[in-house]
């Protein structure tokens, strides 16, 4: 799976009788990811990692994967690299660099 697929499944799936203004703002954006026509890169990918986590955890508080784990260590560098960040403002930033990308691959 890749780490596209699995940003894309991030997101608990949106009942059709829902609609955009009913879903908590970073649901209506990660759903919104989904729909982008081309693959963003892995820079933006981690980006996009990091303050989901940030915006629907917090500060991370597991210790860091292990030194042969490079894909887990990437994403856990990119939700530590938000710590101090409150959740709200990581909603806000997760939705911004959305919109970005909607503008960039759509």
């Amino acid at each position: 799976m890749s780490d596209f697929e699995k940003v894309r499944e991030l997101d608990t799936p949106v009942r059709e009788t829902e609609t955009h203004s009913d879903r908590p703002v970073q649901t209506k954006c990660a759903a919104e990811v989904k729909d982008l026509k081309t693959r963003p890169s892995d820079d933006e990918l981690l980006q996009l990692y990091g303050l989901y986590k940030q915006a629907t955890v917090g500060d991370v508080t597991s210790e860091a994967p292990g030194i042969l784990d490079l894909k887990g260590k990437a994403k856990y560098n990119s939700w530590t690299s938000r710590k101090g960040l409150s959740q709200d403002a990581a909603k806000k930033e997760y939705c911004e660099l959305v919109k970005q990308l909607k503008d960039k691959y759509n």
